[in-house]
């Protein structure tokens, strides 16, 4: 049983001068390699739960928490009435707007590219998407129907060299029938603003129009592709459209963001997971380093332990002295690592900016990334977990060492002192 003197004996040997300086080395050497070892578990996962939540915030500006569609990927009028009434019921639900999803050529001249349009309702894809307050030019209220507007991203419109009232030519896939032959659907728009995501797959690619003119370019009459959803909660998406699906019936396909772009996040999970085993590989090295500065110390306290040994302490005692000294080495280490981490994590940004303004270079150029500017995101549980982990490797690299100071025969070690 753990008693007050093993405690006050390991103490004693980690703070008592040693006739070995080199054992001191190593010990602070050891503190050092944990410190070091979870302020980057920390710092890395803050930063890397920053770019998480910065893409994951860019992307949900343009993709819906949740969406509904119907048969053959349209709803009717009378659907969309259908599920406005259905969705009022829903205290999950904050809000919906409809939506048409196309695929079109856009031309100004010679300049042809691909793009995907969505025709939308300006004033209730307000309330489910952040895309208005990605305007950098015109306005989202400008898409008015009969006026042929048009948004675009900022690289798509460099891409077309058109900006703010530049005619556009959109070609829809579909094609008419005349006594001419087959010509493709075309209407020219005027582009009426520029939003950034800053997300390529979205600036460069993606226009939008309003929902009463993408309806008769596309051949969708009076109907919608779907209703875009805004839920209160974005985290519980899957659980709520489990929900929605059993409740609205077969008729509809309820999916959500995370189903939208699971390989996405996915990958950034696995990323984030594979650095983490990385840096805790520093760590592993750090605490193992406990394990041969114990080793020394119990070569070097045999005769004491001897004495111990003869007064009448057990081995299980005398195992849990050197227990005791080597956590003491872990616990610090991860306490001052702990420290250090969530200082730097919670001020990176302005690390950064200090370091960039000494150095005079720019860590991520704006001219090549969309972020520029490192975040970070300090979460509770990834200190938790850091600091835990960190010391429970530090105690079970004493094991070895404090159990062959247990095996300590007092007649061997003292035979010639």
């Amino acid at each position: 049983m753990f008693r007050p003197l093993e405690l006050f004996i390991g103490l004693r040997y980690t703070r008592a001068k040693r006739r070995n300086h080199f054992i001191s080395f190593i010990s602070l050497a050891s503190i050092f390699g944990i410190v070091v070892g979870v302020m980057a578990l920390i710092v890395v996962l803050s930063v890397m739960n920053g770019f998480e939540r910065e893409l994951r915030e860019r992307t949900l500006s343009m993709a819906s928490h949740a969406s509904i569609t119907g048969l053959g990927n349209r709803l009717t009028p009378a659907d969309l009435k259908r599920l406005d009434g259905a969705l009022a019921g829903q205290a999950q639900v904050v809000a919906s707007a409809p939506y048409i999803d196309a695929e079109g050529m856009l031309a100004t001249g010679p300049r042809v590219t691909g793009a995907a349009i969505r025709g939308i309702d300006p004033t209730r894809e307000k309330m489910v998407s952040e895309i208005h307050s990605k305007m950098v030019q015109g306005s989202l209220d400008h898409l008015r129907p009969g006026e042929f507007g048009l948004v675009v991203g900022r690289e798509l419109s460099l891409a077309l060299g058109a900006g703010l009232g530049d005619k556009v030519t959109v070609y829809a896939p579909q094609a008419g029938v005349t006594p001419a032959g087959v010509i493709p659907r075309m209407r020219r728009f005027t582009v009426v603003g520029v939003f950034e995501v800053g997300m390529h797959q979205y600036d460069r690619s993606v226009a939008f129009m309003h929902l009463k003119d993408a309806q008769p370019l596309f051949q969708m009459g009076n109907d919608a592709s779907g209703l875009r959803l805004k839920l209160d909660d974005m985290f519980r998406a899957p659980r709520i459209t489990a929900t929605l699906n059993q409740s609205l019936g077969t008729d509809y396909w309820v999916t959500d963001w995370t189903r939208q772009h699971a390989n996405f996040f996915r990958a950034l999970k696995m990323e984030k997971t594979v650095m983490f085993i990385i840096l805790f590989l520093i760590v592993a090295v750090a605490a193992f380093n406990i394990v041969s500065t114990l080793v020394m110390v119990v070569t070097d306290k045999q005769s004491d332990i001897a004495i111990l040994r003869t007064l009448g302490l057990t081995p299980a005692k005398v195992m849990m002295i050197f227990i005791i000294q080597g956590s003491l080495i872990g616990f610090l280490g991860t306490l001052i690592g702990v420290a250090a981490g969530v200082t730097v994590a919670l001020n990176v940004e302005v690390i950064v900016a200090t370091l960039e303004g000494l150095i005079g270079m720019k860590f991520l150029s704006p001219d090549v990334y969309y972020i520029s500017d490192i975040p970070s995101e300090l979460r509770l549980r990834d200190v938790v977990r850091v600091g835990l982990m960190a010391f429970i490797l530090s105690v079970l690299a004493t094991l070895y060492p404090a159990w062959r100071a247990s095996r300590t025969q007092p007649a061997e070690a003292l035979r010639y002192e």
